[in-house]
């Protein structure tokens, strides 16, 4: 085995070790810590990084590797160091043991995304130790807050430090780069090039106060639920994205199947427990999340308020709004809590390239295909506000029988030890290749 892979196993449970369990109110251990284990492991092989604490224990560590030809646009590969938090009387080990049994590497940030911040570091380090050249000049980061929307991490770098970032054009990260298995012969490996944009909304109701015994026409809870109803029940229209139609194509074809455009469910079904990633990808989404009024049983309140978690395909972020807009009603008003955009790139140009021919030259049965990201990540909003186009791809060879979406943000969280060995070998050829 090469070093990177005799070591990412290791790595990786040493960061997962480190608690970085990120609660989005500024209460959680932040990722000093884990930044400090990064910038250890560099400085054993003679690389210097970049330190920002973007705040109290919010840690940042980017580094750039010279490539052999500076006329090329530079990759950024980036990975972060905040979890999700874990409660641990619900997990089979201690979910920042960093246990390696049963060929897996068990806690919170295995694949979300520990095990990616494991591989950088693995690879960058036997490349510097090998004097290994990259074609191109390479920025590792590793970053802070992503769980909770990048404000101490890739928002406060990219604002604050754009020169860390010079000459990139392409960056690679988490949610993509791993298998599906059809058969034996073929697997399919996902790169996520499209993330559906985010909207969280507040809906307000003004009503008028009054006893709870009396008659009571503008009642703001009744309007509130009212809207609720409409918004929470309403079936919204399939839509293909470019990006979600390729898919689409590409996984029928894979398992036999007819492409029905009108009628993807028997595709999505193909793909089992990954439905979860992508089963949303088919149209605009807006869950009901959050309520609250009043504050006695016999008080009519003035007010009414509900949380909307909606998510909204690219390039249709204003037929998304009109729609809400129209099942609000006349008596309910839209509040912006949180707005993220959309985004969607094509599946093509000389990184995508390069990723297809690695995965299949490190298994001969691989198909590549993109997707679309339910969710969102660093990729979006920030590194493409310099112009950086993103892509998913953390190359994983994952077991036919693992749960792999069920891994993100779940109880007893692990990633393959092989699967991490096999993306090293990829890791190392694509930016030796690029």
């Amino acid at each position: 085995m090469t070093p990177a892979e005799t070591e990412v196993a290791e790595l990786c449970a040493e960061l997962i070790r480190v608690d970085t369990s990120n609660y989005g109110d500024g209460s959680g251990p932040g990722e000093r810590a884990a930044a400090e284990v990064v910038m250890a492991r560099l400085a054993e092989v003679g690389v210097e990084a970049t330190y920002v604490e973007s705040a109290p224990t919010r840690g940042n560590v980017v580094t750039r590797i010279e490539g052999s030809d500076p006329g090329l646009p530079a990759l950024l590969v980036h990975g972060h160091l905040d979890v999700v938090p874990a409660n641990a009387a619900d997990w089979t080990v201690d979910p920042f043991s960093g246990e390696i049994k049963d060929g897996y590497i068990w806690g919170r940030g295995a694949v979300d995304m520990k095990d990616m911040d494991a591989m950088m570091l693995a690879v960058l380090r036997q490349m510097v130790t090998e004097g290994r050249k990259p074609r191109r000049d390479i920025v590792f980061a590793w970053l802070a807050d992503e769980e909770a929307g990048g404000e101490h991490g890739a928002k406060y770098l990219t604002s604050k430090h754009p020169e860390l970032f010079d000459g990139v054009d392409n960056a690679i990260s988490e949610v993509g780069g791993y298998s599906l298995e059809v058969d034996p012969s073929l697997r399919l490996y996902l790169i996520e090039t499209a993330q559906k944009g985010l909207a969280w909304m507040r809906l307000v109701a003004d009503g008028t106060a009054g006893h709870g015994s009396m008659l009571n026409a503008d009642n703001a809870v009744t309007e509130v639920a009212k809207a609720v109803a409409r918004i929470g029940s309403y079936e919204w229209p399939l839509t293909l994205t470019p990006t979600v139609h390729r898919f689409l194509s590409e996984v029928a074809d894979a398992f036999g199947l007819p492409f029905d455009p009108e009628n993807p469910a028997p595709i999505i079904d193909a793909i089992g427990p990954l439905a979860k990633f992508v089963g949303a990808t088919l149209h605009h989404t807006a869950n009901p999340s959050m309520l609250s009024a009043g504050y006695k049983a016999n008080v009519i309140p003035g007010q009414a308020s509900a949380v909307v978690d909606g998510r909204f395909l690219p390039g249709l972020e204003d037929d998304f709004f009109a729609t809400v807009d129209k099942l609000l009603g006349p008596n309910v008003r839209r509040e912006q809590l949180v707005h993220d955009i959309a985004l969607e790139t094509t599946f093509d140009g000389p990184l995508v390239e390069t990723m297809i021919s690695v995965l299949k030259e490190e298994d001969p049965t691989a198909r590549v295909v993109p997707y679309c990201l339910s969710g969102g990540t660093d990729n979006k909003t920030f590194f493409a506000d310099l112009n950086i186009r993103g892509f998913g791809f953390v190359p994983l060879r994952l077991p036919a029988e693992m749960d792999f979406a069920g891994m993100f943000h779940g109880v007893d969280e692990r990633v393959p030890v092989d699967a991490l060995q096999f993306g090293t070998r990829v890791l190392d050829r694509l930016l030796m290749t690029y």
